[in-house]
């Protein structure tokens, strides 16, 4: 069963709103066992531009369940997130399907998911399948000329030798047009 704990910034969250939320979110308790009890942290923000972002956090006990999308209506952003976080869990639940059946067991009870719905079925033939395979050599750098190699090839990630540290490191654009690194340990 889901609790929701809806709150807004920069709104106010009217009943409607959040009867709505609440509608769109419990359908995904069709895929969590009917005993337990989940809490869903949605917030509302409302942005100067007229947009609309919503977020939404569940954690269930082996996997974190987050989404977000940013819309000019809020209730299309409701439908979109409430539709990612549907995926992200017929996705896992599809890839522990199938690490399951491969390792032998004979159930997943434990992981805590209701039984699977239908279209479970449709999905596990579209299992990860990995279509090309590249190496690469790794070049010593340091993360400033990663960063400018990434963008000569026009890429989203880049992969690179640190060399400070010798290891390996992946330097990528995240969503807001910053850069980010990924460091190794060695």
């Amino acid at each position: 069963m889901l609790e929701f704990k809806v709150r807004g910034e920069n709104i106010e969250v009217t009943d409607a709103m959040t009867d709505y939320i609440e509608k769109r979110l419990s359908r995904l308790e069709r895929y969590l066992n009917d005993d337990a009890k989940y809490v869903a942290h949605v917030n509302v923000r409302s942005y100067k531009e007229g947009t609309f972002k919503t977020e939404v956090t569940i954690q269930l006990p082996y996997l974190l369940l987050r989404a977000e999308d940013t819309q000019a209506d809020m209730y299309q952003t409701v439908d979109f997130v409430s539709e990612k976080l549907e995926r992200q869990i017929r996705k896992y639940k599809t890839k522990v399907n199938r690490k399951s059946r491969e390792k032998g067991y004979k159930g997943i009870e434990e992981l805590d998911f209701a039984a699977a719905p239908e279209e479970l079925e449709a999905e596990e033939s579209e299992a990860l399948d990995i279509v090309r395979t590249k190496h690469v050599a790794l070049k010593p750098m340091d993360a400033e000329e990663a960063v400018l190699q990434m963008e000569l090839l026009g890429h989203e990630f880049f992969i690179f030798q640190d060399a400070e540290t010798d290891t390996a490191a992946v330097v990528y654009k995240r969503r807001d047009g910053k850069y980010a690194l990924l460091d190794t340990e060695a």
